[in-house]
């Protein structure tokens, strides 16, 4: 997720710091294996960043499960500090009382042997019912 030596580049170290893959035995059903991703991270902003993180490493294991020709099992987070900004409170009780939807579908157009050839036109997202925005300040 990034390059320790930039560092004094940068106002802050990056949030998300590792990603560990796990590929699991074949399925008995679908006689496929299947691939895990557990994200680390130093710290997340649950309000604004860690919603990116979990989409962005979603479709990344999904990337990396389709070049592997296995299938994405599941998206694991540790994070060593999680916080809610005090202007953010109000909208996560919003959020938190909506009820759940099921999370969309991810395909891909063709195949892809690399994660160098992927581009934005080969992922075709279905089932996407997304609740109305709440608008959170950068804090």
């Amino acid at each position: 997720a990034w390059n320790p030596a930039d560092i004094k580049k940068m106002a802050l170290p990056p949030c998300h710091i590792m990603a560990q893959f796990y590929v699991h035995n074949e399925d008995k059903t679908t006689k496929k294996r299947s691939l895990s991703c557990h994200l680390y991270q130093r710290s997340g902003d649950m309000g604004l960043g860690v919603p990116f993180n979990i989409a962005s490493y979603a479709l990344f294991t999904h990337m990396i499960a389709h070049v592997t020709e296995t299938s994405a099992n599941e998206l694991i987070l540790s994070i060593g500090d999680a916080h809610v900004y005090k202007n953010h409170v109000e909208g996560l009780q919003l959020q938190v009382k909506r009820t759940p939807r099921m999370f969309p579908k991810i395909a891909f157009k063709s195949k892809k042997d690399r994660l160098e050839d992927f581009v934005f036109t080969d992922f075709v997202l279905s089932d996407y019912k997304p609740h109305d925005k709440i608008k959170l300040e950068i804090s």
